[in-house]
């Protein structure tokens, strides 16, 4: 080896060692699925595929650094804690389904029944959020349908505040997976949370469904952000990977959701593209939101 090949090996030995040093000794290095921390990321049972068992995927997030797990049933919160998961969102049903919730009257009476009971189950078991939906239109003009749900969350937040439990209302896309949904522009949804006005009556913030009808994420965040509970993930257009395969910079997104100080959960809600490993597009996922 010549004197000046030799000479190049050892500077680039000594940088390394300079990086890997502290004022109080040598630098630790992170370990598997260690994250920075500035956002709490959580997981729904879409990103690993099919086939995998439950518990299978818990101990997968959780070695991968998640913190969280949406929408799972009740009867397996043990299995999420067993791993050290937080049940993010409680699992739909009691809010009402996406065709027929809160901007019906007629169904006030019998949501308010199963959204308290959910709210105290979450409660009692460390749940910070429940969801529900505004429904669909069926002629009902936009108005109606918003001072309907208002009225509804005004009677019950003051049960969700109590509780310390946050009702997050779901905005969906109406034009590609959920046709005729209500809550399908962010002025609809931040009208009615400005009219609640509760800190227990937010938007859970679906970044895929979004982009779909308004796009301008980061903006939109920016300018709503106190009215914002939560976050979905998935890429456009397909709801798949939120990696180069689409169009979103979700880095840029998580950046500024992270800046702006955000304490909840940011979870991960895409189908794995044909052909994708489940956990390599998890990790890589996660990895991209490590901001």
């Amino acid at each position: 080896m010549r004197r000046r090949e030799l000479g190049a090996l050892v500077t680039a030995g000594l940088a390394v060692r300079a990086l890997a040093q502290t004022p109080d000794g040598p630098r630790r290095q992170p370990s598997e699925g260690e994250r920075k921390g500035r956002l709490k990321q959580s997981v729904t049972a879409g990103v690993f595929g099919r086939g995998m068992p439950f518990e299978a995927t818990c101990r997968e997030a959780a070695r991968l650094g998640c913190k969280g797990y949406d929408l799972v049933s009740p009867a397996d919160w043990p299995t999420l804690k067993k791993y050290g998961l937080v049940p993010a969102m409680y699992p739909l049903g009691p809010g009402g389904t996406i065709q027929d919730a809160l901007n019906r009257r007629e169904n006030h009476q019998r949501l308010d029944k199963t959204l308290r009971a959910a709210i105290d189950e979450s409660a009692a078991n460390g749940v910070p959020n429940v969801i529900t939906f505004s429904g669909v239109r069926r002629g009902m003009d936009d108005r109606e349908g918003a001072d309907n749900c208002v009225a509804f969350l005004n009677d019950i937040k003051a049960h969700a505040e109590d509780k310390g439990v946050t009702i997050c209302m779901e905005y969906l896309n109406s034009k590609v997976n959920h046709k005729d949904y209500m809550f399908d522009h962010i002025a609809w949804g931040v009208d009615v949370m400005k009219r609640v006005n509760s800190p227990r009556v937010k938007i859970l913030y679906d970044i895929y469904h979004a982009q779909i009808m308004d796009g301008d994420i980061v903006r939109n965040i920016r300018e709503n952000f106190q009215w914002i509970g939560h976050f979905h993930t998935g890429g456009n257009p397909g709801r798949h990977e939120i990696d180069e395969t689409q169009e979103l910079n979700y880095r840029f997104i998580a950046q500024a959701i992270a800046d702006l100080g955000f304490t909840g959960f940011i979870a991960h809600e895409y189908s794995p593209a044909p052909g994708h490993e489940p956990i390599a597009s998890l990790g890589k996922a996660m990895e991209i939101c490590d901001v």
